[in-house]
């Protein structure tokens, strides 16, 4: 099982860093950022872009693998972003990941004043998102008209580093985000199910967990994919357990080793952030990413 960590875009680069250099430094696997314009709690203070900022981690780090978790339509368009993320493989060396999802309301996702979109209108962008954001990643010219999305004679020479292009980890929990993961996806992203947070038991979490897993190998069956072959990543600090798997390192062992066995190839946790919702023992929390992958196996 992979460990990895999200680093919020919180801090200026003086210190933000030497966060990311510690993440490669403690073994992480991989080391994401939120790609919002703001969010939740931090909405009133520091928070910085995704895409500079995973340039400045790329060129601070070795080997690390970089990447978003998640990107979404709400603020972002297939062309101008396809072009951000190609520079972004180049100038890592190939070590960008893609967390992608259809977003949700609240927050940034008017911020540029369009009205909010129903749940429906964000599934249906993120459907034609995320085939035209292939494409315009593998294909040197791509011309295509959308409903929503287009594209008119554009060039992305020479393409990713990573070939065909830089996986994609597709964040979904209805049928047809689960259906563009198996078509699309090198790997597909859960945070739990949200009903569960406030009121819900780790039990029931495990559980709506399993169902999950389990829809999406049935999405695979129905598209002909072996589900092995597709990452399961869980990113961690929603589900009724909060920060309980982050008070010590048996906790955190218990913790993953329920979810490796409904099929969890990648659990994620975020960098602590002092009086927030991510609020951890930082001493644990780098125990945690030391000594728990060699007792997961």
């Amino acid at each position: 099982m992979r460990l990895s960590t999200v680093i919020l875009p919180i801090h200026r680069w003086d210190e933000g860093q030497k966060i990311w250099q510690r993440a490669e430094d403690l073994g992480f696997h991989a080391a994401y950022t939120y790609d919002h314009l703001s969010w939740r709690t931090f909405r009133d203070g520091p928070w910085f872009g995704a895409v500079p900022t995973l340039t400045a981690a790329a060129a601070a780090t070795r080997s690390i693998r970089l990447g978003t978790l998640v990107t979404s339509p709400n603020f972002r368009h297939p062309v101008t972003l396809a072009k951000d993320l190609i520079t972004l493989d180049d100038v890592s060396g190939g070590r960008i990941t893609l967390g992608i999802g259809a977003g949700g309301n609240g927050f940034d996702a008017t911020a540029l004043g369009q009205e909010a979109w129903t749940p429906k209108e964000r599934a249906d962008r993120f459907a034609e998102f995320v085939p035209l954001l292939d494409r315009l990643l593998t294909e040197d010219v791509v011309t295509e008209r959308g409903t929503f999305y287009a594209a008119d004679e554009v060039r992305n020479i020479p393409g990713c580093v990573q070939r065909p292009r830089l996986p994609f980890a597709v964040a979904a929990t209805g049928p047809r985000g689960m259906r563009l993961a198996v078509r699309y996806g090198q790997a597909w992203v859960t945070t739990g199910d949200p009903k569960l947070y406030e009121a819900g038991t780790p039990e029931q979490s495990v559980a709506a967990l399993r169902g999950q897993v389990e829809r999406l190998g049935d999405a695979c069956a129905e598209s002909g994919r072996e589900a092995s072959g597709l990452g399961k990543v869980l990113l961690t600090g929603f589900t009724p357990d909060r920060g309980r798997p982050l008070e010590s390192v048996d906790a955190f062992v218990d913790f993953a080793g329920r979810h490796r066995e409904l099929g969890f190839t990648e659990i994620v946790l975020h960098w602590p952030v002092p009086d927030s919702d991510f609020a951890a023992d930082q001493a644990v929390f780098e125990r945690i990413a030391t000594e728990a992958p060699s007792q997961l196996g």
